[in-house]
């Protein structure tokens, strides 16, 4: 009988989740104990591995989240918003570690994962890749450096299935970048332009969101005054990262108090 943590994978059959199963089945420091899919997927009753067009696995894919859940020391979550609200009060029943890499979550819906970290280890980001965390660190102190003679610009592009904008990774550095500046977001942050919308406001947070093709993540921080600019960049070109990366904050909340952290927690890297 395996000593290992035993790690549960909601949303299977989704891009991350495919590459979450497979990370985690190729570790020498986890297992995989269980997959989650929503009723009615096709995938339900099915072999993991099987379902995903290899080799049996011993995991069948369950609709049952509390049950599933239940069994587990670790749950690594990149579904829906109102799924990781659900699957937050199931992880803090067992006091199984939360890994959420879901994004699009509204401030509100942040805030109703209190009671849950109050009973368990969250480990929430908009991003889970070492590159981007640094990324994060580098904003802000840019920011802190730069007065508002330089205005902030985050890029963002994705692939054509991505359903948010901006993207949590994106909404991760304008935080950064508002942090440095002494401001907060939510009066800074000037996104979804269109038509005659004036000139842009001094001191203003901007956000540009691309989709197409099969884009894994590129973020620009860009500040731009007369005469010069300095831009910050990373590109994803492999989704592995994220998936390494949740696991690496998955083997690290174990060892954790209840509570919510994030990746520079993770990574060592918070002030």
């Amino acid at each position: 009988m395996t000593t290992l943590p035993g790690i549960v994978v909601t949303g299977a059959s989704g891009r991350m989740g495919r590459m979450l199963i497979d990370v985690i089945n190729k570790s020498d420091r986890a297992t995989l104990v269980g997959a989650i899919e929503r009723s009615g997927h096709d995938w339900v009753g099915q072999d993991v591995g099987v379902a995903m067009g290899g080799t049996a696995l011993g995991v069948v894919v369950n609709d049952d989240a509390q049950a599933t859940i239940s069994k587990a020391q670790v749950v690594i979550d990149f579904t829906a918003p109102s799924a990781t609200l659900a699957f937050a009060g199931f992880a803090a029943e067992v006091g199984a570690v939360h890994v959420i890499g879901t994004t699009g979550m509204t401030v509100d819906e942040i805030a109703q994962l209190k009671p849950a970290s109050s009973k368990a280890i969250i480990v929430r980001a908009g991003n889970m890749s070492l590159g981007v965390n640094l990324l994060t660190q580098l904003t802000k102190k840019v920011a802190a450096a730069l007065d508002e003679d330089f205005d902030i610009e985050v890029i963002e592009a994705h692939h054509h299935h991505k359903v948010d904008a901006p993207s949590g990774t994106a909404l991760m550095l304008g935080e950064a970048a508002a942090e440095g500046r002494g401001v907060a977001l939510s009066d800074a942050m000037d996104s979804g332009r269109h038509g005659m919308t004036g000139a842009r406001k001094r001191g203003d947070i901007g956000f540009s969101a691309i989709r197409g093709g099969d884009i894994v993540g590129e973020h620009d921080v860009m500040f731009a005054a007369a005469g010069e600019r300095i831009v910050l960049r990373h590109m994803a070109t492999d989704r592995a990262v994220f998936a390494r990366g949740a696991l690496k904050a998955a083997l690290w909340g174990l060892g954790q108090k209840p509570g919510e952290y994030d990746m520079l927690d993770v990574l060592g890297l918070n002030d």
